[in-house]
């Protein structure tokens, strides 16, 4: 299958937390689209992550240390002379009651959720600003920032303020910049086991969104991708949602489950 043409042959494009689960669905889809990845973490991974013949660079960075996150962008721009896409899609939290968590706790997955893609941001917009073609910015959001998010509070709260954080930084930064969200959904990656069971847990979950189904890690990256690229040139402060058409009200089970039918509230 012949891939798209999105007008990114060539693109210096950033990803953070580009080694695995989502990040690494994203990392795939923008090396199938023709640009040169460069994807960070912490920790580099045994094997490089490629598609379509071709393998993302790898930076070390902890993007939580807005010094290390400075030393990347220079490496990146020294190495490619341009930064052309950033996707921040590092982030994530454990499991943990609101009530039983620390503040130490709360702080770091807010540092990482919110003040890291705030971080990497700044110093890609320093470059673009100057660039002739300026530069594109995707912020990886999340459902939990538009609903409630028991068990995993302060990650829904942070990933609110990312989508805040979205709009004003389009605003600010308009023209040269164009900075926009993916909303994301439930997505089937390595790790789902550890949140939903076996694959017969899973294909449950699934069966909860109305296309049946979890994403694939690659499809949250061409929702990327597209945002990133020329044919989304119009848009800027804006968040996509990637999430199978969401979650199916609560009172439809239960109205289903009592053979009951009601139609919406008047």
């Amino acid at each position: 299958m012949t891939a798209p043409s999105f007008g990114l042959e060539g693109a210096v494009v950033l990803v953070t937390g580009g080694v695995r689960g989502v990040g690494a669905g994203i990392t795939r889809a923008f090396l199938r689209l023709g640009a040169t990845v460069v994807c960070c973490a912490r920790n580099e991974p045994e094997v490089p992550v490629h598609a379509a013949g071709r393998n993302a660079e790898f930076f070390p960075c902890d993007v939580r240390d807005d010094a290390s996150v400075e030393v990347l962008m220079r490496g990146l721009v020294d190495r490619h002379g341009t930064i052309d896409v950033v996707v921040n899609n590092a982030g994530g939290a454990p499991f943990a009651l609101a009530a039983d968590a620390s503040p130490r706790f709360h702080e770091k997955v807010v540092s990482l959720n919110l003040l890291a893609p705030l971080s990497v941001s700044q110093h890609a917009n320093a470059y673009m600003q100057k660039q002739e073609n300026g530069g594109s910015i995707v912020n990886i959001c999340s459902v939990s920032g538009t609903r409630p998010s028991p068990g995993t509070a302060a990650y829904g709260a942070a990933k609110a303020g990312l989508e805040n954080l979205t709009r004003s930084l389009a605003v600010e930064w308009a023209p040269k910049v164009r900075v926009n969200a993916v909303r994301v959904g439930m997505v089937h990656t390595e790790l789902s086991a550890l949140h939903y069971g076996n694959e017969n847990g899973i294909a449950a979950v699934g069966a909860t969104v109305p296309l049946g189904r979890l994403a694939a890690p690659e499809e949250i990256g061409m929702s990327a991708a597209f945002l990133a690229s020329p044919l989304a040139s119009y848009v800027t402060g804006a968040a996509l949602e990637v999430h199978g058409g969401g979650e199916r009200p609560a009172f439809l089970a239960a109205a289903t489950a009592n053979n009951t039918h009601h139609g919406g509230d008047q």
